[in-house]
This record gives structure tokens, sequence and C-alpha cells, in this order.
């Protein structure tokens, strides 16, 4: 029993963080500061021990990863397309503020299903249709998530959403500041995997 606690405890300190910021990649029906929060939310996601993850795209997503790599962290994309040639070409998405970006080739909705199984939470600023997709799977999979509310778009729809589907409250906390919702969702990843170690 001893042994097997101190595999925890090295799991515990050496392992980062993943957590995939996901939100609208047009952001002209954000809130005004809404790119600057989500910048602000990737160097908290940094500065509290994690890695940014977003499906490698521009708007939202892009000021994560772009806050991220200011704080010296790592940022990981997750295309959409299936080449490098066809992220920039086809799909016309950057590639600047990332460490490295991996090519699912799978489209958008696949993609989605991918990010957001690969990362231990996921954080939802301001959004469109597809950021609802993200929200939604990772909710069906009873994952840790965190809203940053007053960012706009489905951010600012989803508690509403949740209370009217009759699926209960889900693992989700809702702040306004990015610092507090970044600590929290990591409490929630925290908790997570003690009640999983605790399975074992």
């Amino acid at each position: 029993m001893k042994n097997n606690h101190t595999i925890h405890e090295i799991e515990k300190s050496s392992l980062k963080y993943k957590i995939c910021v996901s939100g609208a990649a047009e952001s002209g029906h954000c809130s005004e500061n809404a790119t600057k929060l989500a910048e602000e939310v990737g160097r908290e996601i940094v500065r509290q021990n994690g890695v940014v993850v977003t499906g490698a795209t521009s708007g939202i997503p892009y000021w994560a990863a772009k806050g991220a790599k200011e704080e010296g962290g790592i940022s990981i994309g997750l295309s959409p397309a299936a080449s490098e040639i066809a992220h920039i070409k086809s799909y016309r998405l950057p590639t600047d503020y990332f460490d490295l970006i991996i090519y699912t080739g799978f489209d958008y909705s696949g993609r989605n299903l991918i990010l957001t199984r690969s990362s231990d939470a996921v954080i939802t600023i301001c959004g469109r249709m597809g950021t609802l997709n993200e929200f939604t799977i990772a909710f069906e999979d009873n994952k840790p998530q965190g809203v940053l509310v007053g960012s706009g778009g489905t951010a600012d729809y989803v508690k509403e959403i949740v209370e009217n589907m009759h699926r209960g409250p889900g693992k989700i906390v809702y702040e306004s500041d990015p610092k507090t919702l970044v600590k929290k969702v990591i409490e929630l990843i925290d908790k997570e995997k003690e009640i999983k170690n605790n399975h074992h």
C-alpha cells in the first residue's frame, strides 16, 4: 500500500494540468474585453501549473494561447485539418503561439471531441455554436468545466441552458475573474483525481 501511495504522489507532483480553452473563433459578438480576459486565462493556467490546450484557431483560443506563451508556458493546438498545409491554406488558421499542433483531420466536430477528451478540464470564454458543442461534449463526459461569466456569447447562456436541461448541475464553476476561475477549475480536477485514485 505504501508503495502505491508513492506512485500517486509522483503523479500529482510531475504532471501538469491540461486545460482546454474553448471560445469563439470570431470574437466580434463577445464582450469588449473578452480577448484580454482570454489572454489572462491563458497566463493564469501557466501560473497555476497548467498547459493550455486549444482548437488551434483564431479568436478567443488564439488569445489564450498567446497568454500562455507570453507567460513562458506550453500551448498545444488540436487542428481540425489533416496537415499543416490544410491548416494554413484551407482552414486559414494560425500557427504562432503553439509549441505543437496536432493535425486531427477530423474537421471541427471530430476535432472538438478529441480536444475535450484529451483535456483535464474545459474553460468556456464567450463562444458560438462550436463552443457550445465542446461544452456539451465535456458535460456528457462529466468533465470539470469553468465558465468565464460576462465574456459574452455561449459563456453567458450556459448556466440557463444547464438549468433548463434537467440533467443536474454538472461539474461547473462560474466565475468572472480569470485567476479565481482557473484556481477553482484546478480544485475540481484535483477532486476528480482523488476520487479516481481512491477507487483504484
